[in-house]
């Protein structure tokens, strides 16, 4: 039962995937994010290579400028922030503080939403719809980062960006590069 289930989702992802074949990716990595699932997928040459549990927004889809919702479509990792940096590290406005996050484990929203080891700061590549004046990701600073959050990974608890443990979104910053494509969808 679980290869049967497991052969489906990576079935889902490749038919999402096809949704890149207008982009021309020169690397050879590409991200799809799957909010109906909370999932993140990882793709290596069109072949999946591992899929990771995430939180979106609590607040649901979206691209207008403060409204916190994740926005969708199409974007591309414009920077890597955080090489070497220990793991559970907080930044602040992208600045490493040196001080390291307490983890929470348990299903408990803080009044801290810190930004943790790792960022990916998402470009939108839609305009009108994820970039432009009013929806642009850049500037509402979209990341995939890190979390001290880590017991609501899997359902919708973020402010907007795109929430991993901090194990894997260290394994993903290592993974990808600046331009890696990122389909995000519902």
């Amino acid at each position: 039962m679980f290869q049967i289930k497991k052969n489906i989702i990576i079935l889902f992802a490749l038919v999402l995937l096809s949704e890149f074949t207008y982009a021309n990716s020169n690397t050879r990595n590409q991200i799809i994010i799957d909010i109906s699932e909370q999932r993140l997928y990882l793709f290596e040459k069109d072949i999946l290579k591992q899929s990771f549990p995430v939180s979106t927004s609590s607040l649901g889809e979206g691209s207008i400028e403060n409204s916190f919702k994740t926005p969708l479509g199409l974007h591309q990792i414009k920077e890597k922030i955080g090489t070497n940096v220990p793991i559970n590290t907080i930044f602040i406005a992208r600045e490493n503080t040196s001080k390291k996050a307490k983890i929470i484990y348990k299903k408990i929203d803080s009044d801290d939403d810190y930004v943790t080891s790792r960022i990916l700061w998402l470009d939108g590549l839609e305009i009108g719809k994820n970039k432009g004046s009013g929806v642009d990701s850049y500037d509402r600073y979209i990341y995939i980062h890190g979390t001290h959050e880590e017991g609501l990974i899997g359902q919708k608890a973020s402010h907007g960006c795109i929430r991993m443990f901090n194990q894997d979104v260290i394994y993903l910053y290592n993974k990808v590069e600046e331009g890696t494509k990122v389909l995000i969808r519902t």
